[in-house]
């Protein structure tokens, strides 16, 4: 078993992130991981990223406040709880339009295979 306690997960600092304070629970730094990789990012009010898309599915799971996702198909406004998960290709960006910060959760597999001895 991997145990990381949120107040000790490692930050990291993807591109095109503003606004954002984003942590890994498992996989990369975090420790070992086969398929996929979790992380969390708090959004500032404000706080937003780019357009863009990677070549990989990720899944989001809201924990706290509002976060808006926005596709090239339009913009969803995803509340506690709720979740979404998008394409391989698709494009999105995330916006926290509120005046609280929103914590969301990020589930993606790896970008190619991880091999472990």
């Amino acid at each position: 078993m991997n145990v990381t306690r949120f107040i000790d997960a490692p930050p990291y600092f993807p591109d095109n992130h503003f606004g954002m304070h984003c942590v890994r629970l498992q996989g990369h730094e975090a420790g070992p991981s086969h398929s996929l990789w979790l992380g969390v990012s708090t959004i500032r009010p404000g706080g937003h990223t780019t357009l863009s898309s990677s070549e990989v599915e990720k899944h989001y799971v809201v924990l706290e406040g509002a976060v808006n996702v926005q596709t090239d198909a339009g913009e969803v406004v995803l509340k506690e709880r709720d979740s979404c998960r998008l394409a391989p290709g698709e494009r999105r960006a995330l916006h926290n339009r509120t005046d609280k910060p929103a914590m969301i959760l990020l589930a993606m597999p790896y970008a190619c295979p991880v091999v472990h001895d």
